[in-house]
Protein backbone atom coordinates (compact mmCIF):
# COMPACT_ATOMS: atom_id res chain seq x y z
CA UNK A 1 0.00 0.00 0.00
CA UNK A 2 1.32 3.19 -1.22
CA UNK A 3 0.88 6.78 -0.44
CA UNK A 4 2.55 8.54 -2.88
CA UNK A 5 3.62 7.31 -6.21
CA UNK A 6 6.88 6.30 -6.73
CA UNK A 7 8.59 7.99 -9.78
CA UNK A 8 10.27 5.21 -12.32
CA UNK A 9 13.75 5.65 -11.11
CA UNK A 10 12.86 5.33 -7.62
CA UNK A 11 10.72 2.47 -8.59
CA UNK A 12 14.02 0.93 -10.28
CA UNK A 13 16.44 1.84 -7.50
CA UNK A 14 14.10 -0.09 -4.90
CA UNK A 15 14.01 -3.08 -7.33
CA UNK A 16 17.64 -3.51 -7.30
CA UNK A 17 18.20 -3.45 -3.45
CA UNK A 18 17.99 -7.63 -4.13
CA UNK A 19 20.79 -6.47 -5.76
CA UNK A 20 22.84 -5.12 -3.64
CA UNK A 21 20.67 -6.92 -0.84
CA UNK A 22 20.44 -10.49 -1.97
CA UNK A 23 20.26 -11.84 2.02
CA UNK A 24 16.50 -9.73 1.86
CA UNK A 25 14.88 -11.88 -0.60
CA UNK A 26 16.35 -14.90 1.17
CA UNK A 27 14.86 -13.91 3.91
CA UNK A 28 11.94 -12.93 2.84
CA UNK A 29 11.75 -15.75 1.12
CA UNK A 30 12.12 -18.23 4.42
CA UNK A 31 9.69 -15.91 6.75
CA UNK A 32 6.91 -16.10 3.70
CA UNK A 33 7.36 -20.12 3.17
CA UNK A 34 6.42 -20.14 7.32
CA UNK A 35 3.91 -17.98 6.94
CA UNK A 36 4.87 -14.61 8.08
CA UNK A 37 5.26 -11.64 6.44
CA UNK A 38 8.81 -9.41 6.54
CA UNK A 39 9.59 -6.19 5.20
CA UNK A 40 12.95 -3.69 5.02
CA UNK A 41 12.36 -0.81 6.92
CA UNK A 42 14.43 2.69 8.34
CA UNK A 43 17.33 3.95 6.54
CA UNK A 44 17.97 1.24 3.48
CA UNK A 45 14.52 2.72 2.00
CA UNK A 46 14.86 6.22 3.05
CA UNK A 47 18.37 6.72 1.74
CA UNK A 48 17.80 4.38 -1.56
CA UNK A 49 14.38 6.49 -2.10
CA UNK A 50 16.28 10.09 -1.60
CA UNK A 51 16.42 11.95 -5.04
CA UNK A 52 19.54 10.30 -6.98
CA UNK A 53 19.88 7.76 -4.73
CA UNK A 54 21.79 4.37 -5.41
CA UNK A 55 20.82 1.50 -3.66
CA UNK A 56 25.22 1.00 -3.74
CA UNK A 57 25.37 4.18 -1.73
CA UNK A 58 23.91 2.60 1.22
CA UNK A 59 25.59 -0.65 0.46
CA UNK A 60 27.93 -0.45 4.45
CA UNK A 61 24.65 -0.34 6.12
CA UNK A 62 23.40 -2.90 8.14
CA UNK A 63 19.55 -4.75 7.54
CA UNK A 64 16.77 -3.33 9.94
CA UNK A 65 13.43 -5.32 8.83
CA UNK A 66 9.94 -5.91 10.72
CA UNK A 67 7.84 -9.11 10.65
CA UNK A 68 4.83 -10.92 11.66
CA UNK A 69 6.62 -13.49 13.33
CA UNK A 70 7.25 -13.21 17.15
CA UNK A 71 10.88 -12.95 18.49
CA UNK A 72 10.68 -16.93 18.97
CA UNK A 73 9.62 -17.79 15.43
CA UNK A 74 12.00 -15.75 13.85
CA UNK A 75 14.79 -17.25 15.91
CA UNK A 76 14.10 -20.68 14.61
CA UNK A 77 13.72 -19.77 11.15
CA UNK A 78 17.11 -18.10 11.75
CA UNK A 79 19.49 -20.87 12.88
CA UNK A 80 19.20 -22.98 9.83
CA UNK A 81 20.39 -19.67 7.96
CA UNK A 82 22.31 -17.07 10.10
CA UNK A 83 26.26 -17.79 10.83
CA UNK A 84 25.39 -16.53 14.16
CA UNK A 85 22.05 -15.26 16.00
CA UNK A 86 22.22 -13.40 19.13
CA UNK A 87 19.00 -12.17 21.40
CA UNK A 88 19.93 -9.14 23.45
CA UNK A 89 17.47 -7.38 22.15
CA UNK A 90 14.66 -9.98 22.28
CA UNK A 91 12.98 -8.54 25.22
CA UNK A 92 12.43 -5.53 22.64
CA UNK A 93 11.12 -7.93 20.16
CA UNK A 94 14.69 -8.00 18.25
CA UNK A 95 16.34 -10.81 16.69
CA UNK A 96 20.11 -10.51 15.61
CA UNK A 97 22.34 -12.61 13.27
CA UNK A 98 25.06 -12.20 10.94
CA UNK A 99 23.86 -13.06 7.75
CA UNK A 100 25.91 -15.18 5.29
CA UNK A 101 28.64 -13.85 2.95
CA UNK A 102 28.04 -13.41 -0.27
CA UNK A 103 31.38 -12.69 -2.10
CA UNK A 104 32.17 -9.56 0.81
CA UNK A 105 31.98 -8.75 4.68
CA UNK A 106 28.73 -10.40 6.27
CA UNK A 107 26.40 -8.26 7.19
CA UNK A 108 24.28 -7.78 10.29
CA UNK A 109 20.97 -7.88 10.14
CA UNK A 110 18.34 -7.10 12.55
CA UNK A 111 14.67 -8.57 12.59
CA UNK A 112 11.61 -7.20 14.85
CA UNK A 113 8.36 -8.05 15.67
CA UNK A 114 5.92 -5.32 14.64
CA UNK A 115 5.32 -3.64 17.95
CA UNK A 116 3.82 -0.83 19.44
CA UNK A 117 6.36 0.75 21.83
CA UNK A 118 4.98 2.77 25.09
CA UNK A 119 6.55 4.88 27.51
CA UNK A 120 4.95 5.62 31.24
CA UNK A 121 5.52 8.95 32.77
CA UNK A 122 8.93 9.10 34.22
CA UNK A 123 10.28 6.00 32.68
CA UNK A 124 13.22 5.92 30.61
CA UNK A 125 12.66 3.05 28.81
CA UNK A 126 10.24 1.91 26.51
CA UNK A 127 7.34 -0.93 27.31
CA UNK A 128 6.68 -3.13 24.30
CA UNK A 129 3.37 -4.56 23.02
CA UNK A 130 3.59 -6.17 19.84
CA UNK A 131 1.26 -5.49 16.88
CA UNK A 132 0.05 -7.63 14.25
CA UNK A 133 0.30 -5.37 10.89
CA UNK A 134 3.33 -3.02 8.94
CA UNK A 135 0.97 0.39 9.12
CA UNK A 136 0.53 0.04 12.76
CA UNK A 137 4.28 -0.60 13.43
CA UNK A 138 4.86 2.22 10.82
CA UNK A 139 3.09 4.57 12.66
CA UNK A 140 5.14 4.20 15.84
CA UNK A 141 8.23 5.30 14.55
CA UNK A 142 9.31 8.96 14.86
CA UNK A 143 9.25 10.69 11.18
CA UNK A 144 7.09 9.84 8.43
CA UNK A 145 10.87 9.48 6.23
CA UNK A 146 11.47 6.57 8.46
CA UNK A 147 8.02 5.13 8.28
CA UNK A 148 8.04 3.49 4.47
CA UNK A 149 8.67 0.20 4.12
CA UNK A 150 9.33 -2.46 1.60
CA UNK A 151 8.10 -6.06 1.43
CA UNK A 152 10.24 -8.67 0.65
CA UNK A 153 10.24 -10.92 -1.63
CA UNK A 154 7.78 -9.39 -3.27
CA UNK A 155 9.33 -5.70 -2.96
CA UNK A 156 5.82 -4.12 -2.67
CA UNK A 157 6.52 -0.75 -1.18
CA UNK A 158 4.61 1.12 1.75
CA UNK A 159 4.00 4.57 2.42
CA UNK A 160 0.90 4.60 5.02
CA UNK A 161 1.68 7.82 5.61
CA UNK A 162 3.04 10.36 3.16
CA UNK A 163 7.01 9.52 3.68
CA UNK A 164 8.16 9.62 0.52
CA UNK A 165 5.69 12.73 0.04
CA UNK A 166 7.90 14.06 2.64
CA UNK A 167 11.11 13.26 1.64
CA UNK A 168 10.67 14.59 -1.72
CA UNK A 169 9.76 18.18 0.43
CA UNK A 170 12.59 17.90 2.54
CA UNK A 171 9.57 18.03 5.42
CA UNK A 172 9.77 16.22 9.07
CA UNK A 173 6.46 15.20 10.63
CA UNK A 174 5.55 12.75 12.65
CA UNK A 175 3.19 9.64 11.75
CA UNK A 176 0.82 10.26 14.20
CA UNK A 177 0.02 13.61 16.05
CA UNK A 178 3.36 14.87 17.31
CA UNK A 179 2.19 15.56 21.04
CA UNK A 180 1.51 11.52 21.24
CA UNK A 181 4.11 10.28 19.73
CA UNK A 182 6.74 12.66 21.77
CA UNK A 183 4.79 11.81 24.69
CA UNK A 184 5.84 8.14 23.93
CA UNK A 185 9.41 8.23 23.70
CA UNK A 186 10.63 12.30 23.86
CA UNK A 187 14.05 11.32 22.45
CA UNK A 188 12.33 11.86 19.04
CA UNK A 189 12.33 15.49 19.67
CA UNK A 190 15.79 15.32 19.57
CA UNK A 191 16.21 12.91 16.62
CA UNK A 192 13.51 15.44 14.89
CA UNK A 193 16.78 17.76 14.90
CA UNK A 194 18.97 15.28 13.88
CA UNK A 195 17.09 14.44 10.81
CA UNK A 196 16.99 18.15 10.04
CA UNK A 197 20.53 17.64 10.13
CA UNK A 198 21.03 14.78 8.07
CA UNK A 199 18.74 15.62 5.35
CA UNK A 200 18.99 19.41 5.45
CA UNK A 201 14.84 19.53 6.67
CA UNK A 202 12.34 21.70 7.72
CA UNK A 203 10.27 20.65 10.67
CA UNK A 204 7.18 21.01 10.17
CA UNK A 205 5.24 23.37 12.46
CA UNK A 206 3.34 21.10 14.01
CA UNK A 207 5.73 18.80 15.23
CA UNK A 208 8.29 22.09 16.13
CA UNK A 209 5.46 23.49 18.31
CA UNK A 210 5.09 20.08 20.06
CA UNK A 211 8.99 20.06 20.97
CA UNK A 212 8.97 23.55 22.18
CA UNK A 213 6.14 22.85 24.47
CA UNK A 214 7.02 19.04 25.51
CA UNK A 215 10.92 19.74 25.90
CA UNK A 216 11.21 19.31 29.71
CA UNK A 217 9.95 15.95 29.21
CA UNK A 218 13.64 15.29 27.73
CA UNK A 219 14.42 14.61 31.48
CA UNK A 220 12.90 11.17 31.38
CA UNK A 221 15.70 10.20 28.47
CA UNK A 222 18.87 8.52 29.43
CA UNK A 223 22.42 10.83 28.67
CA UNK A 224 23.66 8.45 26.85
CA UNK A 225 20.70 8.02 24.40
CA UNK A 226 20.70 11.37 23.94
CA UNK A 227 24.76 11.79 23.51
CA UNK A 228 24.16 9.33 20.67
CA UNK A 229 21.77 11.49 19.10
CA UNK A 230 23.99 14.58 19.77
CA UNK A 231 27.03 12.90 18.18
CA UNK A 232 24.51 11.40 14.95
CA UNK A 233 23.63 15.27 14.77
CA UNK A 234 26.93 17.02 14.90
CA UNK A 235 28.86 14.23 12.28
CA UNK A 236 25.56 15.02 9.75
CA UNK A 237 26.32 16.97 6.71
CA UNK A 238 24.27 20.27 7.90
CA UNK A 239 25.30 20.03 11.47
CA UNK A 240 23.62 24.04 11.66
CA UNK A 241 20.14 22.97 10.90
CA UNK A 242 19.76 20.52 13.62
CA UNK A 243 21.67 23.03 16.61
CA UNK A 244 19.29 26.00 15.00
CA UNK A 245 16.11 23.92 15.65
CA UNK A 246 17.61 22.26 19.15
CA UNK A 247 17.42 26.22 20.46
CA UNK A 248 15.05 27.21 18.90
CA UNK A 249 12.62 24.66 20.64
CA UNK A 250 14.16 25.10 24.20
CA UNK A 251 16.04 21.24 23.79
CA UNK A 252 19.26 22.62 23.77
CA UNK A 253 18.91 23.90 27.32
CA UNK A 254 17.77 20.48 29.03
CA UNK A 255 21.11 18.82 28.20
CA UNK A 256 23.58 21.45 26.75
CA UNK A 257 22.57 24.86 29.02
CA UNK A 258 25.88 25.97 28.85
CA UNK A 259 25.49 26.22 24.44
CA UNK A 260 21.95 27.44 25.07
CA UNK A 261 23.47 30.25 27.44
CA UNK A 262 25.38 31.61 24.32
CA UNK A 263 22.64 33.34 23.02
CA UNK A 264 22.77 36.13 25.58
CA UNK A 265 26.33 36.48 25.60
CA UNK A 266 27.22 39.35 23.46
CA UNK A 267 31.13 39.52 22.07
CA UNK A 268 31.20 43.19 20.74
CA UNK A 269 34.97 42.01 19.42
CA UNK A 270 33.74 39.68 17.05
CA UNK A 271 30.66 42.06 15.75
CA UNK A 272 27.90 39.58 16.16
CA UNK A 273 24.49 39.47 17.27
CA UNK A 274 25.29 37.10 19.72
CA UNK A 275 28.03 34.36 20.80
CA UNK A 276 25.34 31.48 20.00
CA UNK A 277 25.44 32.71 16.39
CA UNK A 278 29.06 32.67 15.75
CA UNK A 279 29.45 29.30 17.69
CA UNK A 280 27.00 27.75 15.48
CA UNK A 281 29.13 29.59 12.11
CA UNK A 282 32.44 27.86 13.74
CA UNK A 283 30.94 24.19 13.87
CA UNK A 284 29.94 25.26 10.29
CA UNK A 285 33.77 26.30 9.20
CA UNK A 286 35.05 22.76 10.67
CA UNK A 287 33.72 21.04 7.65
CA UNK A 288 35.61 21.90 4.81
CA UNK A 289 38.36 21.66 7.35
CA UNK A 290 38.22 17.62 7.91
CA UNK A 291 41.06 16.27 6.26
CA UNK A 292 39.42 12.50 6.95
CA UNK A 293 35.96 12.39 7.01
CA UNK A 294 33.75 13.84 9.90
CA UNK A 295 35.65 14.49 13.14
CA UNK A 296 33.55 14.24 16.26
CA UNK A 297 36.41 15.97 18.73
CA UNK A 298 36.58 18.95 16.11
CA UNK A 299 32.84 19.32 16.07
CA UNK A 300 32.72 19.20 19.36
CA UNK A 301 35.19 21.67 20.32
CA UNK A 302 33.46 24.13 17.76
CA UNK A 303 30.31 23.58 19.78
CA UNK A 304 32.07 23.93 23.01
CA UNK A 305 35.04 26.20 22.46
CA UNK A 306 33.33 29.51 23.95
CA UNK A 307 31.05 28.39 26.55
CA UNK A 308 32.69 29.76 29.82
CA UNK A 309 31.84 34.03 28.10
CA UNK A 310 28.93 33.75 30.04
CA UNK A 311 30.59 33.20 33.04
CA UNK A 312 34.06 35.28 32.52
CA UNK A 313 31.78 38.08 30.88
CA UNK A 314 33.27 41.57 32.24
CA UNK A 315 31.45 45.04 31.10
CA UNK A 316 34.47 47.76 31.78
CA UNK A 317 33.74 51.16 32.34
CA UNK A 318 34.55 52.61 28.69
CA UNK A 319 31.42 50.08 27.52
CA UNK A 320 34.16 46.99 26.44
CA UNK A 321 33.68 43.72 27.16
CA UNK A 322 36.11 41.42 27.95
CA UNK A 323 35.90 37.52 28.82
CA UNK A 324 39.33 36.73 30.37
CA UNK A 325 40.26 33.29 30.79
CA UNK A 326 37.37 31.79 28.73
CA UNK A 327 39.57 28.98 27.55
CA UNK A 328 40.40 28.05 30.94
CA UNK A 329 37.09 28.31 32.49
CA UNK A 330 35.71 26.67 29.00
CA UNK A 331 37.55 23.55 29.48
CA UNK A 332 36.57 22.84 33.12
CA UNK A 333 32.85 23.29 32.24
CA UNK A 334 33.27 20.98 28.60
CA UNK A 335 34.80 17.96 30.97
CA UNK A 336 31.82 18.32 33.65
CA UNK A 337 29.22 18.44 30.31
CA UNK A 338 30.70 15.45 28.76
CA UNK A 339 31.10 13.23 31.57
CA UNK A 340 27.36 14.14 32.50
CA UNK A 341 26.70 13.00 29.01
CA UNK A 342 28.50 9.48 29.30
CA UNK A 343 31.17 10.64 26.87
CA UNK A 344 34.44 8.24 27.20
CA UNK A 345 37.31 9.53 28.61
CA UNK A 346 39.59 10.30 25.71
CA UNK A 347 37.14 11.78 24.02
CA UNK A 348 36.39 14.32 27.36
CA UNK A 349 40.37 14.71 27.10
CA UNK A 350 40.64 15.34 23.44
CA UNK A 351 37.64 18.19 23.06
CA UNK A 352 38.79 19.72 26.56
CA UNK A 353 42.23 20.23 25.26
CA UNK A 354 41.24 21.61 22.25
CA UNK A 355 38.86 24.39 24.19
CA UNK A 356 41.40 25.06 26.18
CA UNK A 357 44.22 25.34 23.94
CA UNK A 358 41.83 27.06 21.38
CA UNK A 359 43.29 30.69 22.30
CA UNK A 360 46.94 30.28 22.46
CA UNK A 361 47.43 31.02 18.74
CA UNK A 362 46.62 34.41 18.66
CA UNK A 363 50.15 34.53 21.19
CA UNK A 364 51.51 34.08 17.54
CA UNK A 365 50.87 37.71 16.35
CA UNK A 366 53.53 38.82 19.28
CA UNK A 367 56.74 36.67 17.39
CA UNK A 368 56.86 33.06 18.74
CA UNK A 369 60.44 32.10 19.06
CA UNK A 370 61.41 28.62 17.96
CA UNK A 371 60.95 27.38 21.74
CA UNK A 372 57.50 28.68 21.44
CA UNK A 373 56.03 26.97 18.26
CA UNK A 374 58.03 23.60 19.88
CA UNK A 375 55.80 23.87 22.93
CA UNK A 376 52.83 24.83 20.97
CA UNK A 377 52.77 21.15 19.14
CA UNK A 378 54.26 19.39 22.50
CA UNK A 379 51.18 20.79 24.07
CA UNK A 380 48.90 19.74 21.42
CA UNK A 381 49.92 16.43 20.89
CA UNK A 382 47.55 14.62 18.74
CA UNK A 383 45.60 17.00 18.20
CA UNK A 384 47.60 19.52 16.39
CA UNK A 385 46.11 19.18 13.38
CA UNK A 386 42.85 19.60 14.81
CA UNK A 387 43.96 22.64 16.98
CA UNK A 388 44.70 24.64 13.62
CA UNK A 389 41.52 23.57 12.17
CA UNK A 390 39.99 24.92 15.10
CA UNK A 391 42.13 28.26 14.76
CA UNK A 392 41.10 28.48 11.39
CA UNK A 393 37.33 27.77 11.93
CA UNK A 394 36.71 30.30 14.79
CA UNK A 395 37.30 32.99 12.21
CA UNK A 396 34.03 34.49 11.32
CA UNK A 397 34.84 38.01 11.39
CA UNK A 398 33.13 39.69 8.21
CA UNK A 399 36.44 42.20 7.37
CA UNK A 400 38.00 40.14 4.55
CA UNK A 401 41.09 41.78 5.41
CA UNK A 402 41.20 40.45 9.07
CA UNK A 403 40.04 37.18 8.08
CA UNK A 404 43.38 36.77 5.45
CA UNK A 405 45.57 38.09 7.41
CA UNK A 406 44.93 35.27 10.57
CA UNK A 407 44.43 32.23 7.88
CA UNK A 408 47.50 33.64 6.49
CA UNK A 409 49.72 33.76 10.13
CA UNK A 410 48.05 29.96 10.58
CA UNK A 411 50.23 28.81 6.94
CA UNK A 412 53.34 30.65 8.57
CA UNK A 413 52.87 28.53 11.65
CA UNK A 414 52.45 25.59 10.00
CA UNK A 415 55.46 26.22 7.35
CA UNK A 416 57.69 27.03 10.82
CA UNK A 417 56.10 23.27 12.07
CA UNK A 418 56.96 21.65 8.79
CA UNK A 419 60.74 22.80 8.97
CA UNK A 420 61.31 22.32 12.52
CA UNK A 421 60.41 18.95 12.19
CA UNK A 422 62.29 18.42 9.00
CA UNK A 423 65.17 19.64 11.19
CA UNK A 424 64.23 18.26 14.56
CA UNK A 425 61.93 15.43 14.46
CA UNK A 426 59.29 17.47 16.48
CA UNK A 427 57.41 14.74 16.85
CA UNK A 428 59.82 13.02 19.82
CA UNK A 429 60.60 16.16 21.81
CA UNK A 430 62.53 14.91 24.58
CA UNK A 431 66.02 15.28 25.97
CA UNK A 432 68.35 12.09 24.86
CA UNK A 433 68.57 10.95 28.10
CA UNK A 434 65.83 9.53 30.34
CA UNK A 435 65.27 8.87 34.02
CA UNK A 436 68.04 5.82 34.59
CA UNK A 437 70.55 7.90 33.01
CA UNK A 438 70.28 10.74 34.85
CA UNK A 439 70.44 8.68 38.50
CA UNK A 440 73.51 6.86 37.13
CA UNK A 441 75.41 10.07 35.66
CA UNK A 442 74.29 12.29 38.71
CA UNK A 443 74.59 9.04 41.67
CA UNK A 444 70.96 9.58 42.77
CA UNK A 445 68.53 7.24 44.31
CA UNK A 446 64.50 7.71 42.47
CA UNK A 447 62.53 10.39 43.61
CA UNK A 448 61.45 14.06 42.52
CA UNK A 449 64.88 15.17 42.15
CA UNK A 450 65.23 12.85 39.09
CA UNK A 451 62.11 14.76 37.56
CA UNK A 452 63.55 17.76 38.18
CA UNK A 453 67.15 16.86 36.38
CA UNK A 454 64.78 15.81 33.27
CA UNK A 455 62.30 18.70 32.86
CA UNK A 456 65.60 21.12 33.14
CA UNK A 457 66.59 19.07 30.31
CA UNK A 458 63.61 19.14 28.56
CA UNK A 459 63.00 22.77 28.62
CA UNK A 460 66.85 23.15 27.67
CA UNK A 461 65.81 21.02 24.37
CA UNK A 462 62.64 23.14 23.97
CA UNK A 463 64.79 26.46 23.88
CA UNK A 464 67.81 25.38 22.11
CA UNK A 465 66.51 22.25 20.18
CA UNK A 466 68.02 19.08 20.03
CA UNK A 467 71.42 18.17 21.75
CA UNK A 468 73.38 15.19 21.73
CA UNK A 469 73.74 12.59 25.00
CA UNK A 470 77.02 14.70 25.74
CA UNK A 471 75.81 17.95 25.60
CA UNK A 472 73.12 17.06 27.84
CA UNK A 473 75.02 14.89 30.20
CA UNK A 474 77.56 18.53 30.24
CA UNK A 475 74.18 20.28 30.74
CA UNK A 476 73.21 17.91 33.22
CA UNK A 477 76.55 18.46 35.61
CA UNK A 478 76.12 22.52 35.40
CA UNK A 479 72.80 22.21 36.73
CA UNK A 480 73.80 20.24 39.74
CA UNK A 481 76.56 21.74 40.53
CA UNK A 482 74.22 24.85 40.55
CA UNK A 483 71.59 23.15 42.58
CA UNK A 484 74.66 22.45 44.94
CA UNK A 485 75.94 25.49 45.37
CA UNK A 486 72.82 27.07 46.11
CA UNK A 487 71.98 24.75 49.29
CA UNK A 488 75.36 25.26 50.29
Amino acid sequence: MSHDTLTSEQAAQLGRLVDVYPEARELGERFAAAGHELHLVGGTVRDTLLAGGDPASVDELDLDLATSALPEQTEALLRPWAQAVWLTGAAYGTVSCQAPSHGGPARTVEITTYRSDEYRVGSRHPEVTYGDTIEGDLARRDLTVNAMAVRVPSFEFVDPFGGLQDLRARRLRTPIDPEISFGDDPLRMVRLARFAAKLDADAAPEAEAAATAMADELATISAERIRDELIKLLLSPTPRRGLELLLRTGLMDRFLPEVAALRDCHDPMHRHKDVEAHTIAVVDNTIPLESDGPDLVLRLAALLHDIGKPDTREIHADGTVTFHHHDVVGARMTRQRMRELRFDKQTIKDVSQLVFMHLRFHTYKQGWTDAAVRRYVRDAGHNYGRLNALTRADVTTGNPRKARRIQQRVDELEERVVELREQEEMDAVRPPVDGNRIMQHLGIPPGPLVGEAWNHLLELRLQHGPMDEQAALDALDAWWQLRQDEQA
